[in-house]
């Protein structure tokens, strides 16, 4: 449930509600008790609003202030992320890492691509088998057994998004190696994997 937005004079109207009512009470807002509510109200709807700040960041999606909390109990940030990743980039890693269940199908890495950010097909190779093959089709030889590919488009642009994206980042980010080298952590030991770009 979302917090209810308050600006300090909703505030200062509920500790003036909140006061003792009488002849030794003045109300109003030049009397001294007035100017200490306003005071107090003041603190109270920077606190209201960090408050609502915090419950957004307990989300690792919207997460601002506690990113860094979030990144240090999963072991982050990822060396593939490059020496200063944006905003969008750990969120986007954070949420990748809490959400991967772990696999090693294809929907899994297609998956994982998304929560990242890339937009990907994968193709599966084999050796040529008589009877599988068609006219026209590679004769792939033993070697192709494990072997797997990664069809990405060549440049993956990521722009900058008010409220996603943080003060001071840049405007337009582009690149494929975070793919590449998140894809490659997670491919099994036993395979080979390739990257075709279009």
């Amino acid at each position: 449930m979302p917090l209810i937005e308050r600006n300090a004079a909703d505030h200062a109207a509920i500790l003036g509600a909140l006061l003792p009512q009488g002849a030794v009470w003045p109300g109003g807002g030049t009397t001294a008790i007035g100017r200490v509510c306003r005071g107090i109200a003041t603190s109270a709807a920077r606190l209201h609003a960090r408050a609502g700040a915090l419950l957004a960041g307990a989300f690792p999606a919207t997460a601002y202030d506690l990113l860094p909390e979030w990144e240090l109990s999963l072991g982050l940030p990822d060396p593939c992320a490059g020496p200063a990743p944006s905003l969008q980039l750990r969120r986007a890693q954070v949420t990748a890492k809490l959400t991967a269940r772990g696999g090693q199908s294809v929907p899994y890495f297609v998956n994982v691509a998304a929560r990242l950010g890339y937009s990907v097909s994968i193709v599966e190779y084999a050796p040529a088998r008589l009877g599988a093959m068609r006219l026209g089709s590679r004769l792939n030889d033993e070697r192709w057994a494990h072997v797997w590919a990664i069809r990405a488009p060549t440049t993956t642009v990521r722009s900058f998004r008010l409220g996603v994206s943080g003060l001071g980042e840049r405007y337009r980010d582009w690149g494929n190696t975070v793919l590449e080298c998140e894809m490659r952590r997670l491919s099994p030991a036993h395979t080979t994997l390739l990257f075709q770009y279009s």
